[in-house]
């Protein structure tokens, strides 16, 4: 992780499952001719599910039937009798239909389960192209293309075509009843029913762009908020925490509007079925007595509305629930499943100006006066009356014991943590006095845990500097010897994956990064802790040449001995001087040096 304005990766390009705002162009189109070569080999199942749902629509055409004739020739006329045989004519339907449902599930696996192996397949399939493709990013979506989304999608699929069946062979059940009945019926049902269910199927499309809208802003909120977690502690050190909460913002309310959105196609929705559903009902109500007068008996009345209310409204609502959510989610789901998806390629560099704050002539690098830092009011203090000045190119080395206040210099150096007292002093101003773009040109901070992202090892070695030229990037692989790492990823512009490498090799980038990055001040808080004794001399010396100064909290000796200076930190005073000099003087020091040399030796 560096220190500097670079740090959030900005928001995630567009594109499938990256934040895309709807549906590709032709998405129905696409899943549609899909559909029909999938569905054409299997007319037989078809045909089956068909004839069960047929022995459906004559169950829903007895059940109002038989209420219409069990009042008119029995209750109505004064026989109880001839009207409870009808009614035992439409409980007989009633439980005729669990033979029915049994039949029409058994033919339901034929069509759901191929479809899951069909999708599991080209997963695979695809899976496996974007894992030997040269120069393809690893594939993250495999796995829940393999597991959720399949399953999603037979499932989607199965309650679809239980939904549409149930829908075609019940409306037809209920309008052959009610023509059976009156047909002066099909004047107050048919009209508002077709209207209902032509606004319904004019909004598949957008309610089908508003779920893919919502499905890939959630995904974008999950995605801000794993940068946000991963990249915190490089966030707070580069002063980015504005511009990342701006990033996150604009991500939840793009989940915030498709929510909104899938809100208000649901209220078109439940209009819908108020149109074609219940419509039907209050016009029925209304036009009683006109149906009365037209010779429509009461018992044909009761009838028609025991179809329209305990088959036709039932069917139209769950037809258009299913259509309306897991519809439009299985619509998104094969397009992703089984569109061709596009190359993948690493995230792109944050593209940030760089901002070149002026440094004043011959001033102190870093300058500290009676600095006091404690954390929190009563606390006792880390740093306390703390003199230093660092000039211009010098090489400080940092040592003392562990939690003696190390890391809290250094981020006192970079302007992260305001001193309780005292005066602080970067480039001859007061740290306070610059903005974060400012102090992110004038320092870069490497913590012990080093930030990497996901892209090429030419992208995160110019993270802070991304107009440096090919030439510039190559002299820092030299300078540091990372050519044994280039050569183990597979060169410069080959996608690199964070968790495939060792802490040392993180540490590797990061140091390169810096020596890349034109921040005069670089601060090193044990940013070699993981490298070997080698690699950590090797990119002192290649820092140490770089035009600036170097401020290095020591893990060796070794990298003690390399500094100008070195500051001795005891917890009640600091002092500073060569290694001769401290020997002399810095009793700490001395300890620290025989545990060095009886630990290495």
């Amino acid at each position: 992780m560096t220190s500097a304005s670079r740090t959030d990766p900005g928001p995630p390009a567009a594109g499938r499952g990256s934040g895309q705002a709807e549906a590709r162009p032709g998405t129905s189109r696409h899943v549609t001719a899909r559909a029909v070569r999938f569905l054409r080999p299997r007319r037989k199942v078809l045909a089956a599910l068909a004839a069960w749902s047929a022995a459906e629509s004559a169950q829903t055409f007895l059940g109002g039937y038989c209420v219409a004739r069990s009042l008119d020739d029995g209750f109505l006329r004064g026989a109880p009798a001839t009207g409870l045989l009808w009614l035992a004519g439409a409980a007989v339907a009633i439980l005729l239909g669990a033979p029915v449902v049994r039949g029409v599930f058994a033919q339901l696996p034929l069509l759901t389960e191929p479809l899951r192996d069909h999708l599991v397949r080209r997963s695979v399939t695809q899976a496996l192209a974007a894992a030997t493709a040269t120069g393809r990013a690893a594939d993250t979506t495999a796995v829940s293309r393999l597991t959720s989304q399949t399953e999603i999608a037979r499932d989607s699929f199965a309650g679809l075509v239980l939904a549409a069946r149930s829908f075609v062979f019940v409306a037809a059940g209920a309008l052959a009843g009610l023509v059976s009945l009156a047909p002066q019926f099909l004047l107050l049902v048919l009209p508002p029913l077709v209207l209902g269910l032509a606004l319904f199927t004019a909004s598949l499309r957008p309610m089908a762009r508003a779920q893919h809208r919502y499905l890939d802003a959630d995904e974008g909120v999950g995605r801000r908020a794993q940068i946000t977690r991963t990249a915190l502690r490089d966030i707070v050190a580069c002063g980015t925490q504005e511009p990342t909460a701006e990033h996150n913002r604009r991500a939840i309310g793009e989940a915030a509007a498709a929510q909104r959105a899938l809100a208000r196609w649901a209220a078109v929705r439940t209009l819908c079925v108020a149109t074609a559903g219940q419509l039907p009902v209050l016009l029925l109500l209304v036009a009683t007595p006109w149906l009365l007068r037209q010779g429509v008996t009461a018992g044909a009345l009761v009838g028609a509305l025991t179809y329209l209310l305990q088959a036709l409204l039932p069917a139209l609502h769950t037809l258009m629930t299913v259509l309306g959510t897991a519809g439009a989610r299985l619509l998104v789901i094969l397009d992703r499943l089984t569109g061709t998806p596009p190359p993948t390629e690493p995230p792109a560099t944050p593209r940030r100006p760089l901002v070149r704050a002026a440094r004043p002539p011959r001033a102190a690098a870093l300058e500290l006066r009676h600095v006091r830092v404690g954390y929190g009011p009563g606390a006792r203090a880390v740093l306390d009356d703390l003199d230093l000045t660092v000039e211009e190119g010098q090489h400080l080395a940092v040592v003392g014991p562990s939690g003696i206040g190390k890391s809290t210099l250094l981020r006192l150096a970079a302007g992260l943590l305001p001193p309780d007292r005292g005066d602080a002093r970067l480039y001859g101003r007061p740290l306070g006095e610059y903005g974060p773009p400012e102090l992110a040109a004038l320092r870069a901070l490497l913590p012990q845990e080093a930030y990497v992202f996901t892209g090429t090892l030419r992208d995160n070695l110019r993270y802070l500097r991304p107009d440096a030229r090919p030439s510039d990037v190559e002299a820092t692989v030299r300078a540091l010897a990372l050519h044994p790492l280039v050569d183990r990823i597979g060169g410069l512009d080959r996608p690199l994956r964070p968790n495939a490498l060792s802490l040392g090799e993180r540490q590797l980038i990061a140091l390169g990064r810096a020596h890349l990055c034109p921040a005069p001040l670089l601060l090193l808080d044990e940013a070699t802790c993981h490298t070997d004794p080698v690699a950590e001399a090797t990119a002192e010396h290649a820092l140490r040449a770089r035009p600036g100064t170097l401020v290095v909290v020591a893990h060796r000796l070794s990298s003690a001995l390399r500094a100008d200076r070195i500051l001795v930190l005891d917890g009640t005073r600091a002092q500073h001087g060569t290694h001769r000099e401290l020997l002399g003087r810095s009793a700490l020091y001395r300890d620290l040096v025989g545990h060095w040399n009886s630990a290495h030796g």
